[in-house]
Order: C-alpha cells, then structure tokens, then sequence
C-alpha cells in the first residue's frame, strides 16, 4: 500500500508544479500585455516569452511523467494560492507599475514558483529521476529569479 500512497503524493505534487507553471504563463502573458499597453519596457518582452517558454517545456517534461504514472494532467491555474499567493497578486496589479514596481511583482513571483519546487524537491514521496528532473528544472528556476531580480536592481 506504500506504493500506492507514494504514487498518489506523486502525483498530487506534480500536478501541482503544473499548475504553479500554468500561473506563471498566464501571468508572464499578462506582463507582456501591460509592456505592449504601455509602449514602454520593451526590452522585458524576450525575458518573459523565454519564461514563458520554459514553464511550457517544463509542463510538458512534468505532464510525461504523470502520464507514465497513468493518471491526467492538472488543467487550470491554482485557485486561493495553495502552494503561492504571489502569481495571483502579480496578474492583479500590474496595472499602472513601473518598470521596477513590475520587476518586483516578477520577483516575487518567482520566489513563488522556487519555494513550490523546494517543497517538492524536499518531499520523501519522489523517485530519484523525478528528482533529477525537477532539480535541473529549479536550477533554471533560480536562474531566472537572479535574472528578474538583477533587471529589478539595474532600475534607478
């Protein structure tokens, strides 16, 4: 039976990064629309369609594992921000910020998506190459987060 309940918190964690990373489209989606309204910042469009891009390619390497374990693949966005509250805040008030005002709902944002990895990469239900897989997808994670956060820090 402690196969089965292994599989099944298994599971539930990697629904949930699928669907922390379906927050993270959406809301780098909705960045990109405040930069096109505002004409201005322009130069942010690359860094959030490559973060865009990655969070796909992360749902797609996550969703082949759930579905290698049998079950679907989460559809949706979180909801009451169970792993995050800050993807949720970000979509809700990039109206009217400024570039660093952005840069630092990102941010946030970003720590979000980290700490929702971190809580999964320290669960005991995971097999290894699970693992394996998610620690190079945090790598880039962090790697993204120092990015947003250098963009935020150039601000004057």
């Amino acid at each position: 039976m402690k196969t089965m309940e292994n599989t099944s918190r298994t599971l539930e964690l990697l629904n949930d990064l699928i669907l922390i990373n379906n927050d993270r489209i959406e809301g780098y989606e909705r960045a990109l629309k405040e930069i096109e309204e505002s004409d201005q910042d322009r130069d942010l469009q690359p860094v959030f369609l490559r973060l865009i891009d990655d969070s796909r390619r992360y749902k797609m390497e996550i969703g082949t594992e759930i579905q290698s374990l049998g079950s679907d693949i989460a559809s949706g966005t979180t909801i009451g921000g169970k792993l995050h509250r800050a993807w949720m805040a970000v979509k809700e008030s990039f109206n009217g910020l400024d570039r660093r005002g952005l840069l630092e709902e990102c941010e946030s944002a970003e720590d979000a998506i980290r700490n929702a990895y971190a809580d999964a990469l320290n669960s005991d239900d995971l097999p290894a190459y699970i693992i394996d897989m998610l620690d190079e997808q945090m790598q880039e994670i962090l790697d993204a987060h120092d990015e947003i956060k250098s963009l935020r820090d150039s601000v004057h």
